[in-house]
């Protein structure tokens, strides 16, 4: 089977490719019990592959879950090379890639997203943010608050 954020959107993938797998939902609202669900299918022997709407699993979704208690349980996890969306935007944005911190999405709230930038600022390395195209004005709103404006 095929645990997947939106069924709807991997079903129109795999269709596209002509892939007959069972999908079913996996995403931050039912990972406790669905994650449960999917263990009990691995330690039967039944094989679950992992994918997200955009980018690799386990990187700012709950997929890092489900990787974990894998883990434990001693079944196998077998990555498959893909898309990273930190790796893409690196690579082609012309800024020193050497060394960077990945630091997800921001906080929701607008004092908890301020008071992370100020954290994120004390480093001396480039950052990587991941925000949804909801929040991406307030985001960048609260960036340059604590930042300035880019030099």
């Amino acid at each position: 089977m095929v645990a997947c954020e939106d069924t709807r959107r991997t079903r129109g993938l795999l269709t596209h490719f002509e892939i007959h797998t069972p999908t079913v939902s996996y995403y931050e609202h039912n990972k406790l019990v669905r994650g449960a669900w999917l263990l009990r299918q691995l330690a039967e022997g039944k094989s679950v592959a992992l994918v997200t709407d955009a980018g690799t699993p386990g990187i700012s979704d709950p997929g890092f879950l489900l990787v974990r208690d894998a883990r434990a349980a001693g079944i196998p996890v077998v990555p498959v090379p893909g898309p990273s969306a930190v790796a893409t935007a690196l690579s082609a944005a012309g800024i020193p890639a050497d060394r960077f911190v990945f630091d997800g999405f921001l906080p929701i709230k607008p004092g908890r997203r301020l008071n992370r930038l100020r954290v994120l600022r004390e480093l001396e390395t480039t950052l990587v943010l991941y925000e949804s195209p909801h929040r991406i004005v307030a985001s960048l709103e609260a960036i340059r608050e604590v930042f300035g404006r880019p030099r």
